[in-house]
């Protein structure tokens, strides 16, 4: 038995999200079935976190165990060879059979990207948020230290969770701009909100991205996040942003 640990980045556009549906193409059933055009074998599929419909991933990390004797050189070609081209397995490599790529996971880093141009740039559609209004960036900068620590974040969980533990650490929160300028003198803003955690809940990430807009907007003032964050209740917080701009960016062990 060999425990196989991959690294993999996919596009998220044309999946109900990584774990296996009944009714429903994922990430997961697409390696899986992969895996038993490979080997013959059918296997579990572990990832170090369920992305939702529409999110993305840079490096999500996988593993799975396999009586497979192939060398472990051949199996990102192989396994690239039979997946769908929104999907690609980037590294692999042997691990310990107790490796388990969600419990052993210590942080994780998911990255929002929003456009704040008039118009979208459609060749990044699957890939950020597109918002045509003018955004105060730096009050969403300076809403986002408040979340650094141990916090309770169920104001930034959906309310649908099965999580009854709503405790998490967030270690960086930082929001990244870089202008951009086409077709005119009007300059275009990518933003990048990125969020470094020991773990994150339902939504966690798309709903502190919800809370920013409207702070970005003026509709509440960069304090607000702390109040928000303090009440503990979902009805606080702002609207759920799109899983468009999300991505996966990174998992450390």
């Amino acid at each position: 038995m060999r425990n196989l640990r991959f690294i993999i980045s996919y596009d998220g556009t044309a999946y109900c999200g990584f774990q296996i549906q009944p009714n429903g193409v994922t990430i997961q059933g697409e390696i899986e079935a992969a895996v038993f055009k490979l080997t013959g074998e059918s296997v579990k599929v572990i990832s170090s976190g369920r992305t939702d419909a529409g999110v993305h991933a840079r490096a999500q990390v996988i593993n799975f165990v396999t009586q497979s004797a192939i060398p472990l050189e051949r199996w990102c070609l192989a396994l690239n060879g039979r997946l769908p081209n929104d999907i690609a397995v980037l590294h692999a490599e042997e691990v310990p059979l107790s490796f388990h790529a969600r419990r052993a996971a210590k942080r994780k880093t998911y990255c929002y990207t929003i456009r704040r141009a008039r118009f979208p740039d459609i060749f990044h559609r699957h890939y950020e948020l597109h918002h045509p209004r003018k955004l105060d960036v730096e009050a969403m900068r300076e809403a986002l230290p408040c979340l650094v620590g141990e916090h309770d974040f169920t104001s930034f969980c959906t309310v649908r969770t099965d999580k009854e533990i709503r405790v998490r650490t967030v270690f960086e929160a930082y929001l990244e701009v870089q202008e951009e300028r086409q077709f005119g003198t009007e300059a275009n803003e990518q933003i990048r909100i990125f969020l470094t955690g020991n773990g994150f809940l339902y939504n966690m990430v798309r709903i502190v991205v919800g809370t920013l807009l409207q702070i970005g907007e003026g509709k509440r003032s960069s304090g607000d996040m702390k109040r928000i964050l303090e009440a503990c209740s979902r009805k606080a917080a702002g609207p759920t942003a799109e899983a468009v701009g999300l991505m996966l960016w990174h998992v450390e062990y």
